[in-house]
């Protein structure tokens, strides 16, 4: 594993990562239905199938590596960091393969698994509508059945990441739509795959109408397809789209988790090393007093800013890992109890991870370019790209408003908080965390918190709405609190700068998201 990261490292490094400013400034190119890529992006993107490097994870009768999911999380923060808007192309392709190998029937399986787990084909996510962003009940696209097994997909998508694009020689489209008498609402949507090649060379009845201009990532397409009587085919069962699409929008989820966390990264390395090397006025403890000026670093406003979104980055790496491990656990081990443990922790932690680390990195990467004074507003220093690209990390695959109704509404108020406390408890069993006193405070603070939610009237519930991203935001926390104790652990030069940061500023956070939920109970 570790060659293979070192692997990954050399790849990113030398192939993607040289690529992102052009993708800033060049940008994808629509032309009569047509989306050329910046320049270089095809070829880094051929570089990168035929290594392999989709396939880790991969299933190896679908031709992939069958490597743990940790490795490819690995590889997609590093990427993330890298060139945002690169990635954002393979980005999805783990989740179609997913959604397919679950759902899809043995012959859709034959001819389109194994060129989605090698990469050679990419996918999309054909969800959003005009006049339906998140709210999938209203989707209006229709897909009438045809001679033998085809439906004919007429609608208009759009937000479509790489809807259309020169990157591949086939893009497979999974599509939900509404079949005839199909029922009203999210019960009513069918799951189609529909791809721009058919297998017998035609075109496909796809258009791309136009890419958006957005604020950043502007290396990645988001485009608005026409389904004009496009050939699709049946993905699982009809009227149980959302369930299959689901298992895509998860994957998807926790990739935005790694975006999140792998940008903040990228945006502290940049100003780590520029508050290094900026002198600029003296500080309270002067490192050299022969100088007219101190490096900002030694400044402990700046040491704030920097160790706060390091303590972010490296407990979102230690939790969306333990995810990783989870997630082949869930597969793979043989006790269903420790599956279903499994299971549970990567149904909580989805949420909690896609949220609470987008919306830190957008806030957090907004701190470093704070360390750049002026030069982080203008464009040579990358930070403010970085600021831009992350800023849709709290949009996309489910505003972070949804995830946290989400884990309120879904995940912690219908078993009454008992599986969110049969993990806070066995994470309790750590040795390294019960050795934390401030920790087992917080958690068992949550913990009587979960169960005055648990007891909650009808009233009180309604009045939890405002205040679901605060209990998001404690469980994050808490979660960190975890994760904090097994770093310090294992790594004693990690109290002293980002520990020190989350004990002093992040933690004491905790008790105040748990202040507003309880102030919310108390209103109501």
């Amino acid at each position: 594993m570790r060659q293979v990261l070192h692997e990954a490292a050399t790849f990113v490094h030398a192939v993607v990562a040289p690529l992102n400013r052009v993708g800033d400034e060049v940008g994808a190119r629509w032309r009569d239905g047509a989306v050329t890529m910046p320049p270089g992006f095809a070829d880094a993107y051929r570089a990168f199938w035929q290594a392999g490097w989709p396939a880790l994870a991969a299933a190896p009768e679908h031709g992939g590596q069958g490597l743990p999911v940790a490795l490819s999380f690995v590889l997609y923060e590093w990427l993330s960091a890298a060139n945002h808007a690169w990635t954002m192309a393979p980005g999805l392709l783990h989740g179609a393969y997913e959604c397919l190998a679950h759902h899809g029937d043995a012959a859709l399986q034959a001819r389109y698994l194994p060129k989605l787990a090698s990469g050679e084909w990419l996918a999309t996510m054909c969800l959003t509508e005009p006049h339906a962003g998140s709210d999938l009940g209203l989707l209006r696209t229709r897909a009438t059945p045809c001679d033998g097994d085809t439906y004919r997909i007429e609608g208009t998508k759009l937000f479509i990441s790489g809807g259309e694009h020169d990157l591949t020689d086939n893009i497979v489209h999974l599509v939900l739509a509404r079949l005839p008498n199909a029922p009203a609402g999210a019960k009513g949507l069918t799951l189609l795959l529909a791809p721009k090649w058919l297998p017998d060379g035609q075109r496909n009845a796809i258009v791309c109408e136009r890419i958006e201009d957005k604020m950043g990532l502007h290396g990645s397409p988001t485009c608005v397809l026409r389904f004009d009587g496009a050939t699709g085919w049946l993905v699982g069962q009809p009227h149980q789209g959302l369930a299959a699409m689901f298992v895509m929008m998860n994957a998807a989820r926790l990739h935005v988790a790694l975006q999140g966390i792998g940008l903040l990264d990228a945006a502290w390395q940049k100003a780590h090393d520029y508050a290094q090397q900026r002198q600029q006025m003296r500080a309270p403890r002067r490192r050299d007093p022969t100088q007219a000026a101190d490096p900002i670093i030694d400044h402990p406003a700046v040491q704030r800013l920097l160790d706060t979104q390091r303590a972010w980055v490296d407990t979102g790496r230690v939790l969306a890992y333990h995810t990783a491990l989870q997630l082949d656990v869930a597969h793979h081990h043989p006790d269903p109890a420790v599956r279903r443990a499994a299971h549970t922790w990567c149904a909580l932690a989805t949420p909690v991870l896609k949220a609470a680390w987008t919306e830190q990195a957008f806030h957090g990467a907004s701190d470093c370019l704070q360390v750049f004074g002026g030069h982080g507003y203008v464009r040579e220093w990358g930070i403010e790209q970085i600021v831009r690209d992350v800023r849709v990390t709290m949009i996309y695959e489910g505003t972070n408003e949804i995830q946290a109704q989400d884990l309120l509404l879904r995940k912690t108020l219908p078993d009454g908080g008992a599986a969110l406390r049969a993990l806070l408890e066995g994470l309790r069993g750590d040795p390294q965390a019960a050795a934390t006193p401030a920790w087992l405070d917080g958690c068992q603070r949550l913990l009587e918190l979960l169960g005055a939610l648990a007891a909650a009237s009808e009233a009180q519930r309604l009045a939890l709405y405002p205040v679901a991203g605060d209990w998001l935001r404690a469980v994050a926390i808490t979660l960190m609190g975890w994760a904090r104790a097994r770093l310090g652990a294992t790594d004693a030069t990690w109290d002293a700068g980002a520990g020190a940061a989350f004990d002093r500023w992040v933690w004491p956070q905790q008790g105040w998201h748990c202040q507003m939920v309880e102030q919310a109970l108390a209103r109501a």
